[in-house]
């Protein structure tokens, strides 16, 4: 198992003079397949109801190409889970991280342990009180720690006090992590914060890296084209689109897909990713272009 605290990923991606790949979607594959809840819960149960088919996701995105695959984690926070009657939120933890590293086998595969926004990610207005919070993420985060998880991918990330306290208990209790943030059109969190601020804020930080996930690749373009990006950033971009004609949202090409990543390794990402409405194609891409542009 690799060490918690001696390997910095990212610079490993720096030496190795390629982007880390990290697997796509797993919450709206789950959804396609109708095997998540329309509540709080969302692709949660899976772990427990339907682990033969969280482990097959997990398994194509890792033959695909993927070096970092993601816990199916991002709705068993307590949080979540209590807003539908449960309580014992770490048996779903638990399952998660074991389907990733039964996925993994003795691949050289990094496990990431997903933790998202306490609330929903695209919720402006908290409903929960800071004590719930907090809670909320210290317990998530020690059970992800607890069984094994190489590193907390925080994802999604918008506000910025709910940053700020991941980023200290993080620090505090030496466990590697990751923010990836969520910002609107205007380049600021849903908390109102500008974009600048929190990357600033990530920067002085013991971060691994400095993720942005599930926006357009619109927004990520308008971002890199307005400040200097950190020499350890990287993203997964959403791959819905909405038409314009019908209002209803269909997946983007791993075409059009790839020719994004294309213009974007001029900002040197450490990883590159896919959010939202991928699949293990849109990974296989990646890999594939990856190959062919580091080949020895």
């Amino acid at each position: 198992m690799i060490s918690l605290n001696e390997f910095n990923i990212f610079q490993f991606a720096k030496r190795i003079k390629r982007p880390l790949i990290l697997d796509g979607a797993m919450g709206s594959l789950l959804e396609q397949q109708g095997l998540t809840k329309e509540d709080s819960s969302w692709s949660a149960k899976a772990n427990l109801k339907h682990p033969d088919t969280v482990l097959k996701i997990h398994k194509a995105y890792i033959e695909a190409g993927a070096d970092i695959i993601t816990t199916n984690t991002f709705r068993t926070n307590p949080v979540s889970l209590q807003q539908v009657g449960i309580k014992n939120f770490k048996r779903f933890v638990k399952k998660a991280v074991e389907l990733s590293f039964q996925a993994k086998g003795n691949l050289p595969v990094i496990i990431a342990g997903s933790n998202a926004p306490a609330e929903d990610c695209y919720q402006v207005e908290r409903t929960i009180s800071k004590k719930q919070l907090e809670y909320n993420h210290s317990a998530h985060i020690d059970a992800l720690t607890e069984y094994g998880c190489h590193f907390i991918l925080n994802e999604t990330q918008s506000h910025f006090d709910e940053v700020k306290f991941i980023v200290r208990y993080c620090e505090k209790n030496d466990v590697p992590f990751v923010v990836s943030l969520y910002f609107d059109e205007n380049l600021c969190l849903l908390s109102g914060e500008n974009i600048t601020e929190a990357i600033r804020f990530l920067s002085d930080s013991n971060a691994l890296s400095i993720g942005f996930n599930c926006i357009s690749s619109s927004l990520l373009f308008k971002l890199c084209s307005k400040i200097d990006l950190p020499y350890n950033w990287g993203y997964y971009l959403n791959c819905f689109q909405k038409d314009s004609q019908t209002n209803s949202a269909c997946s983007i090409s791993v075409g059009d897909y790839l020719a994004t990543i294309q213009e974007l390794m001029h900002w040197s990402p450490s990883f590159i990713g896919a959010c939202c409405g991928s699949n293990p194609d849109f990974i296989r891409t990646i890999k594939g272009f990856l190959d062919a542009r580091f080949k020895h």
